[in-house]
């Protein structure tokens, strides 16, 4: 994936930006203490990440009593990061920014007022934050979370936006007992994977949906090894009594979508009498069309979900608590995923 191309440009605090000639590489600019110098994913305007998007060089910056100085060790590149660097997705930093949303990193140095965090002490930032691919970051103490250094550094990087999305919409929505089921789209995604798991850890039956693809027949077999119950292409599910597919698995009270368009209609014929489909995402760009039928005679119901939302109200203790929660999970080998992207960064950090 080009994503990055190189320009040597330094950045201060408030965003203004210069070439720096110094012999002796960029100077921090206080007496006080100050974050080393740093490399950082940046882009002016909006656009195709390839097109807009450079690593730059910014200078240190103050390190204030509350402040926290973080070394990134790893940060993701998620289907959301794309989106807000092209200037679509509904919430976005003010530009000039730099890219990221999620990842993990050390403490470097702490302010005078700091109180729970030390230097090497591994931390996320949790809810969110934009401008992790950098090799340092400064915020305040509230914005970190501390994590155990026992954790894989690929889940760590992770856990905040897709495993933490999923066990959500577990939760949030249906009550749900041993020996229910849920319906997915999208399943070979991350949030995907790790529902598959995270029911199957309550007892809980999945059905999942694929693309038809060159791999699928491999998809298949890596979504039952994660606990899947039945996996199917789309065009397997192009028969009249879809519900004549299942076996001995009881009709899904809850549906999750991610995909949209004719995909989202599979989930919905799925779903039994009551029940209710969760859409967070929308990868087809195509919308959601429901039969007439399906409110009056099914009475379904159609929710969102978006973890932006939860993390910035009154839940964020909770989230921590959760994110812990699954961490731990990974640590003991119950949560499983792909990491696909998560130390591009990190990997083009060190070689720089």
């Amino acid at each position: 994936m080009a994503l990055i191309m190189m320009r040597s440009v330094a950045m201060t605090r408030r965003g203004f930006f210069k070439l720096k000639r110094s012999s002796n590489g960029i100077r921090a600019f206080s007496s006080l203490l100050t974050s080393p110098p740093s490399k950082a994913v940046f882009y002016e305007r909006h656009g195709p990440p390839d097109a807009v998007t450079r690593v730059i060089e910014m200078e240190g910056v103050e390190v204030k009593e509350k402040d926290v100085c973080v070394k990134m060790m790893a940060a993701p590149i998620n289907p959301s990061d794309i989106n807000r660097i092209e200037g679509v997705y509904p919430v976005r930093p003010p530009l000039p920014a730099v890219g990221g949303y999620e990842g993990v990193g050390e403490v470097l140095s702490v302010g005078s007022a700091v109180k729970h965090l030390s230097p090497g002490d591994w931390v996320i930032p949790s809810p969110p934050s934009s401008g992790t691919w950098q090799t340092y970051i400064v915020k305040e103490e509230s914005v970190w979370h501390k994590i155990s250094k026992d954790s894989p550094i690929e889940y760590a990087a992770t856990i905040t936006v897709n495993p933490l999305t999923a066990l959500r919409m577990l939760q949030d929505f249906v009550t749900l007992n041993s020996g229910d089921c849920i319906v997915q789209n999208g399943a070979t995604s991350i949030v995907g994977q790790c529902i598959i798991q995270l029911a199957r850890l309550r007892g809980i039956h999945s059905i999942n949906i694929i693309r038809d693809r060159v791999g699928s027949d491999e998809a298949k077999e890596m979504l039952k090894r994660l606990g899947a119950d039945e996996v199917f292409t789309e065009s397997q599910l192009e028969v009249k009594n879809i519900k004549g597919l299942l076996t001995n698995l009881p009709e899904p009270a809850l549906g999750f979508n991610c995909v949209g368009g004719n995909s989202a209609s599979l989930v919905l014929k799925f779903l039994r009498h009551g029940g209710t489909m969760v859409t967070y995402g929308g990868m087809s760009k195509k919308p959601i069309t429901v039969s007439t039928s399906s409110f009056i005679f099914k009475d379904l119901s159609l929710r969102g979900f978006w973890l932006q939302k939860l993390m910035n109200s009154d839940k964020v203790n909770e989230c921590r608590n959760l994110i812990d929660h699954l961490l731990c999970l990974a640590r003991q080998g119950k949560l499983k995923y792909e990491c696909v992207f998560v130390l591009q960064i990190l990997s083009l950090f060190q070689s720089l």
